[in-house]
């Protein structure tokens, strides 16, 4: 597996291959990751994977100086995964100095949701996908559905610029008790960890009335909520949203997003399904 750290060098390992699948990632993969490497082979023979940790998708107070970067066991992984290059830039190869700041914003899509409690952040992850797609040229994209506002602006701004590439999702992968995997569950002590069920909790029981035959939105989210508050996490929004244009939806009839935020201790998680 060759690995890369130059634009040129990019540019220069992307002309060998008429066709290839890109699954962008910051590191520290886990199996959700994983998943999304395999779903990229199922799509394209060649498969490449980027370790990037980008700074302009991070706020002031979020988590940027303490995010994993566990390189070594990442390009194990990928290895593993059978990737067949990566490309991981120092951060001064895609911001280089001098060089003028670009703000991409899909207001319609961005400005709810994670955006309303994270300020520029995705911004900056299509600033730097953006980048990445001009440089890798990819023929398929993969993104896991665990990020799933980030998921519709990336097919959104990928139709909106006319880029020939297929956007693919990838399926949440859970934890055996169902937790959402993701880098930040690794800051959790043991008793957060136990915390942090609730947002998977109240998601799945979300469903469950809903296939028990409620439809309106604001019974579930308030039953929702119940679970959140009595596991004393500190939520940021709970929501049931239209996938396509994230806006609210008062009664289901139709594919409905059921999302969750919350801050449990000094971690923020996300989690999502899809009902409908």
């Amino acid at each position: 597996m060759n690995v890369v750290r130059t634009i040129v060098e990019a540019r220069n390992e992307r002309a060998k291959s008429p066709t290839l699948a890109l699954v962008p990632t910051m590191g520290a993969l886990h199996a959700g990751h994983l998943s999304l490497l395999k779903l990229a082979r199922q799509h394209e023979p060649v498969v490449v994977a980027t370790i990037f940790v980008n700074p302009t998708q991070f706020g002031p107070r979020e988590d940027l100086s303490k995010y994993p970067r566990p390189v070594e066991q990442d390009l194990a992984n990928c290895e593993k995964s059978g990737v067949d290059w990566v490309f991981m830039p120092e951060t001064q190869e895609m911001y280089p100095p001098g060089v003028a700041e670009v703000n991409i914003d899909l207001p319609n899509l961005s400005n709810v949701l994670e955006g309303k409690h994270r300020q520029g952040h995705f911004s900056g992850v299509c600033q730097i996908v953006a980048k990445l797609f001009n440089i890798i040229e990819p023929t398929v994209a993969v993104f896991g559905q665990k990020d799933f506002q980030q998921l519709r602006i990336i097919t959104a701004l990928t139709e909106a610029l006319n880029w020939p590439i297929r956007i693919v999702s990838g399926p949440t992968v859970r934890e055996h008790d169902g937790l959402a995997m993701s880098s930040r569950n690794q800051y959790l002590s043991d008793t957060d960890r136990q915390k942090a069920l609730a947002l998977s909790r109240a998601l799945f029981h979300g469903k469950g009335e809903y296939t028990q035959g409620v439809r309106q939105t604001n019974r579930l989210l308030t039953s929702m909520q119940r679970i959140l508050v009595e596991q004393h996490v500190s939520v940021d929004y709970i929501a049931a949203v239209d996938p396509i244009t994230l806006k609210p939806v008062e009664v289901i009839n139709g594919p409905t997003v059921l999302a969750v935020a919350a801050r449990v201790g000094s971690t923020r998680l996300i989690d999502n399904i899809i009902v409908g």
